[in-house]
């Protein structure tokens, strides 16, 4: 039995649809099937298909993509649909069978620099993770094979893993130019080899889950609403360009404060103070005119 959610996610193309789900469901593959015939390898995808107006299925690592004929809207059958997925996932249903004799898939991992020098950003070809894990100690770790398997590197100080990439913060007795290479191929091997990166049966944190998240947001006043749309949309990916995170935390009206959580290689960085100031509180200044003043940064 599983503890999958899903989540409802709309494509530029009105007759496709995504459910997301918040665990891998492959192994890093892809399956499409244009029939119920053509879905013998997939007990998902056939009964999927006994649904009137599926067209196509495609699967993928974290999510089904299902396209429609026009007989429905998808607004009408799309809540049916995820809950049923989500069923199906949850009573063990097999997602494909694919043959032992599968073909090794490539994996390519380069070494990127971040504005934080204790910390360097492995990226993959591939996704890694459904959502973002912070390790600061081996005890973090325990549903968290990759992780724990770089503490004991003695040199590993810290782990984050978010997306297709894992940014590991260094003890100051290395250097960089002495282990990125050992690093790099480490973290290559390790993904290239189909071990499990965090456990399927890892305990959820309630705070990131997309329902919880989403319920959070629709309680939030209307200025806190903005501030989030603001973070999620022209901040976070330039953080996480740099391998790290930004989450809000909340908002004083009456101090005209924001606080957010800073994580990965942003928790702790030299410059961190000064892309808060000139980068993200310059930002929300502007964009929010009177009702910020200042940004405050906790690390996570």
């Amino acid at each position: 039995m599983g503890n999958y959610s899903i989540t409802i996610k709309p494509t530029s193309n009105t007759s496709i649809v995504k459910f997301e789900t918040d665990q891998f469901i492959t192994q890093h593959q892809s399956f499409e099937f244009d029939n119920i015939d053509q879905a013998k390898s997939s007990p998902l995808a056939q009964q999927l298909f006994y649904l009137p107006f599926v067209k196509k299925v495609y699967i993928s690592s974290n999510f089904i993509a299902i396209e429609r004929y026009n007989i429905v809207e998808w607004i009408d059958v799309q809540d049916e649909v995820a809950e049923q997925i989500k069923d199906f996932l949850n009573s063990g249903g097999v997602v494909a069978n694919v043959s032992e004799e599968k073909k090794k898939i490539p994996v390519t991992v380069y070494a990127e620099s971040t504005p934080n020098p204790a910390v360097l950003k492995f990226v993959a070809n591939k996704k890694l993770v459904t959502q973002s894990y912070e390790f600061t100690t081996i005890d973090d770790t325990k549903f968290a094979p990759l992780a724990a398997e770089l503490f004991h590197l003695p040199f590993v100080k810290g782990v984050f893993i978010d997306d297709n990439f894992v940014s590991i913060t260094k003890y100051e007795v290395a250097e960089w130019n002495d282990i990125t290479l050992e690093l790099r191929e480490f973290v290559r091997t390790y993904i290239e080899s189909g071990k499990t990166i965090i456990n399927a049966n890892a305990p959820k944190e309630v705070k990131k889950t997309q329902d919880y998240l989403d319920a959070q947001y629709e309680e939030r006043d209307d200025i806190s609403k903005e501030i989030i749309n603001i973070l999620e949309e022209y901040i976070k990916p330039a953080v996480a360009s740099d391998g790290g995170n930004i989450e809000f935390q909340s908002y004083d009206p009456k101090k005209k404060k924001v606080k957010v959580i800073l994580q990965g290689a942003c928790s702790g960085c030299p410059s961190s103070t000064y892309t808060l100031k000139s980068g993200i509180e310059n930002m929300l200044r502007e964009m929010m005119k009177d009702k910020v003043e200042t940004v405050e940064a906790i690390n996570g």
